[in-house]
């Protein structure tokens, strides 16, 4: 892509995915995230009314009296976007290929940490890290990573999430929100994605597109993985081929939840050629509401 190309297509999603936070997404980033980092700040007399899960039992017992601890709200989070970009995601049947997708989700992510003056980084990752962008502020920097996004030609077509989660863990010692956004057509993830939710707050963003779930029924279809670059040929015609495509894909789709749910990390489902705008501002207030609760 040459130049000029590339800041027409950074432009053009930057407008509008700006577009998107001003209309669906104004202040829902900020009332999912906000407050979740705490900080101590000191300790008081317990009062009537007060929350008797913040006594401190150390403090209490020393004086004689209970006494709570007092927490203040951390007013800079860090936003990481772990970005899957395997050959998996070069796949598109509705006019968008996935990775296409991502750069739209991320650009929105890291906007309205932007604008909530909140630090975004960046790492990609096929099944090595491809990429990575350590997290700053401005916008400037958000254009710098829908440019990482649009432009990373990856050394490798494979997947491995667990060197992302390590990779996470290694470079970003103090807690951030960190959006997982693949496919996650990948194995063996679930310890260091329970590793990595205890030290930060792991949201898993999965994208997908309706041809992978089911396929369409137009005859013999030549079917490449573009992770292996193996090939078959199979007859979408036939309604048990199509069934047993369906059955499998099913089946793939609910261990990559199950796996999910085991390490209590949230769920986000996109798909290509379907608006996501509605969907990420649904997850923001859906969060808001269990912090209420």
């Amino acid at each position: 892509m040459i130049p000029q190309e590339l800041f027409k297509k950074v432009r053009r999603i930057e407008l509008r995915t700006s577009s998107i936070v001003d209309d669906v997404l104004a202040g829902s980033y900020h009332s999912a995230f906000k407050g979740r980092g705490m900080e101590f700040e000191e300790v008081r007399n317990y009062q009537i009314g007060d929350d008797v899960r913040a006594i401190d039992w150390n403090v209490s017992a020393r004086f004689g009296e209970p006494y709570i601890k007092l927490f203040r709200e951390e007013r800079e989070l860090t936003v990481m976007l772990l970005v899957d970009v395997s050959g998996s995601q070069a796949f598109g049947t509705h006019e968008q290929f996935k990775e296409e997708l991502v750069a739209e989700v991320c650009a929105t992510l890291a906007i309205s940490a932007i604008r909530n003056n909140d630090k975004v980084g960046l790492i990609c990752f096929s099944d090595q890290v491809e990429a990575y962008i350590p997290p700053r502020k401005g916008s400037k920097h958000v254009l710098r990573v829908i440019r990482e996004l649009l432009t990373i030609e990856p050394k490798s077509k494979n997947t491995d999430i667990s060197a992302a989660l390590d990779f996470l863990n290694k470079v970003q010692k103090k807690r951030s929100i960190a959006f997982l956004i693949s496919d996650m057509q990948d194995h063996d993830w679930q310890l260091p994605l329970q590793i990595a939710n205890r030290r930060h707050d792991v949201i898993a963003v999965q994208t997908n597109d309706c041809a992978e779930l089911e396929l369409p029924k137009v005859g013999m279809m030549r079917i490449v993985d573009p992770e292996t670059e193996t090939t078959q040929v199979i007859d979408t015609s036939s309604q048990k081929v199509r069934k047993v495509w369906k059955q499998l894909a099913q089946e793939r789709q609910i261990a990559i939840e199950q796996t999910i749910r085991r390490c209590k990390v949230d769920l986000l489902k996109v798909e290509t050629g379907e608006p996501f705008a509605k969907a990420l501002g649904n997850f923001f207030k859906h969060r808001e509401a269990r912090r209420r609760a």
